[in-house]
């Protein structure tokens, strides 16, 4: 039997403290996966340190935001034609230890898209700040009153899809804090969408994009994308 092509996204846009441990990480799993780094137009050494890796590098020449070096990474999956990608932060916040149980779902044909969440049993480690843990928790009651999923953990970066949703994604996804958005396009081709279990940690250097008063844009905005999202024209569900 073929066995299927699996692909790690990771976008980093000036993770030169992080990128090189998040590889590392991902590569000691000893899993069946290539990986590629979306560097983001970072201004510090985070392209550099990622090519000193075994990992396959995209250098974008200005910053994109995170939905363009998302959406850049499931170009590349479909261009190379992967079965499965799975998008990982390159802040060493997803603990990967964790990739098997999130990607295995998809392998088995079980759901078409998978969510990391931290905030399912038995809630393991870091769980964000708590004004964080509000916007989040507003986010899964929108979207579980909008759509058909129930999801705990919408701003999850932590995340795999089958080629069905590369396809969807590598044409449009959300640019802006895309997340949860990118949950309800999902539900407009009838995805199969299932969170798992996660242990996720403090970022260990830098800073978060989205701080203070970005919070509360980031809820604003968010919602609006959201419910013009749900005006949208449904469509087919896509094929493989």
């Amino acid at each position: 039997m073929q066995t299927k092509k699996i692909l790690i996204i990771i976008p980093a846009y000036n993770e030169q403290a992080n990128i090189v441990k998040t590889i590392e990480e991902i590569v000691q799993q000893a899993l069946a996966v290539s990986i590629v780094v979306v560097n983001d137009g970072s201004t510090d050494q985070t392209v550099s340190q990622a090519r000193q890796t075994n990992a396959s590098v995209i250098n974008l020449p200005f910053n994109l935001g995170i939905g363009g070096a998302v959406q850049t990474g499931f170009q590349f999956a479909l261009e190379k034609g992967y079965d499965v990608a799975v998008q990982v932060d390159g802040d060493s916040q997803h603990d990967v230890s964790y990739l098997k149980a999130l990607i295995d779902p998809v392998l088995n044909d079980e759901v078409d898209m998978t969510i990391g969440s931290r905030f399912l049993p038995p809630y393991l480690g870091y769980r964000s700040s708590f004004i964080r843990r509000v916007g989040i928790h507003f986010f899964a009651q929108l979207i579980s009153f909008l759509t058909q999923y129930t999801v705990t953990d919408p701003t999850s970066g932590f995340r795999a899809f089958n080629r069905k949703l590369i396809k969807v994604f590598a044409d449009y996804y959300p640019h802006d804090f895309p997340e949860p958005e990118a949950i309800v396009v999902a539900g407009r081709y009838r995805a199969r969408i299932k969170e798992v279990p996660v242990k996720m940690r403090k970022r260990a250097s830098g800073n978060s994009s989205i701080r203070y008063l970005k919070t509360l844009y980031y809820m604003v905005k968010v919602t609006f994308a959201i419910l013009l999202d749900k005006l949208k024209t449904k469509q087919k569900k896509v094929s493989s």
